[in-house]
């Protein structure tokens, strides 16, 4: 019984979570069909469970009758099996009754800034954070001709807006090849964040992205150089226009973009703050 009751659990789990559009907080989208797909076979596998548990109702039913002496119960009533019975309704009580929290700048500060230092001769030293990185999913010469792709596209714009549905996408190629965009016109929304080792009137914009799901999430966004009279908190919500230039940011001991904010407007935290990697 309580392994039918696990089944339909999840089955409820994963509709759930796409009735109420949180799914896109755990997945990017562009893979909602597997757990459509995962709705339908836990649906039939439920069906077989209950069919299943029916019969094995009769049985008892039938042993009851029976008057031989024998033990017809062979269930193993160990510990063991309530322990694994307890981790698989874990996920299912947590997913449905603890809220979805979005994240924000208290995940920032409690994971800390101060990243490990970029190891550029190591192909396994990958960080989801500021920079999005998806050459991890790539042979070397596929994500180097992506990466030009990339280039050339945006080479030919005169301004350049990073919005929901390109924001990986661009900065991935901005990061790339920082040098080509300098004095390029940029525009991008995102929520602040105030580090220990910038200038006073320079913060982070961010926003938190999701590569394939939220096991390679991470924190994406630039250094911004502010305007002397603009002062902001963590987690408002920004809108900045400015010129690209680069840095040489010390923690990383990397250059990195950074953009010289001419316009800043304060605007309203979007309805999904998240941004997903298109392929």
């Amino acid at each position: 019984m309580i392994r039918l009751l696990i089944l339909i659990g999840f089955t409820f789990l994963f509709m759930h979570l796409h009735a109420s559009g949180n799914i896109s907080k755990y997945i990017n989208m562009k893979y909602a069909y597997i757990s459509e797909t995962a709705i339908y076979i836990l649906a039939v596998f439920t069906l077989i469970g209950l069919y299943l548990y029916v019969k094995e109702d009769d049985k008892k039913s039938c042993s009851d009758d029976c008057h031989c002496g024998s033990d017809h119960s062979h269930e193993n009533k160990g510990w063991k099996k309530y322990l694994t019975y307890i981790l698989f309704l874990i996920p299912v009580f947590t997913g449905l009754f603890l809220p979805v929290a979005t994240m924000d700048s208290n995940i920032v500060a409690k994971k800390g800034f101060h990243f490990p230092v970029y190891n550029d001769t190591d192909q396994y030293s990958q960080h989801q954070f500021l920079q999005p990185n998806t050459s991890l999913y790539y042979g070397t010469d596929d994500y180097q001709t992506l990466m030009d792709r990339s280039l050339k596209k945006l080479d030919k714009k005169g301004k350049l807006e990073l919005n929901d549905s390109n924001y990986l996408n661009d900065l991935e190629t901005i990061y790339n090849y920082p040098g080509d965009f300098t004095g390029k016109t940029i525009k991008l929304n995102g929520f602040a964040y105030h580090a220990e080792d910038v200038a006073k009137n320079q913060i982070f914009l961010f926003r938190f992205g999701i590569i394939h799901c939220v096991a390679d999430s991470g924190v994406f966004g630039m250094l911004i150089d502010l305007p002397e009279n603009v002062k902001t908190k963590n987690d408002d919500w920004l809108s900045v226009t400015g010129e690209l230039d680069t840095v040489y940011y010390q923690p990383f001991k990397k250059t990195i973009p950074i953009l010289k904010v001419k316009s800043v407007q304060t605007i309203s935290k979007p309805e999904d703050p998240y941004v997903y990697r298109k392929y």
